[in-house]
């Protein structure tokens, strides 16, 4: 599952022209959401990506397949999604400006 997650976000940045590091965000954000279980919270954020009804479709059977997985698999993929974006190779790219857009967003979700 998170190796297909992981493709799925990588083709998709390929494929309309982002640099990964642009889409780090929005992919953070998206996976939360998914993670978080909820349909409604995560639908809001997809709204500002203008997704058509099959990409909603398909954004709810990953929901799906998360809650499906429970706590353990949720926690076990962040876990991996962690290690992914705060290794060397992938810190390497980050400007600063992603970085404080990382911290921010982390600061909102972890309430600090």
């Amino acid at each position: 599952m998170k190796g297909t997650l992981l493709l799925l976000a990588l083709l998709v940045t390929g494929e309309l022209g982002f640099q990964t590091t642009e889409a780090c965000i929005p992919y953070i954000e998206a996976y939360t959401t998914m993670v978080l279980g909820n349909k409604q919270l995560m639908n809001a954020l997809l709204t500002k990506f203008h997704p058509t009804n099959g990409e909603r479709e398909a954004a709810d059977k990953v929901q799906e397949c998360f809650n499906e997985a429970g706590l353990k698999a949720k926690i076990l993929d962040s876990i991996v999604l962690h290690l992914i974006t705060d290794s060397p190779e992938c810190k390497q790219y980050y400007t600063q400006d992603v970085k404080n857009k990382i911290d921010a967003f982390l600061s909102k979700v972890i309430g600090k």
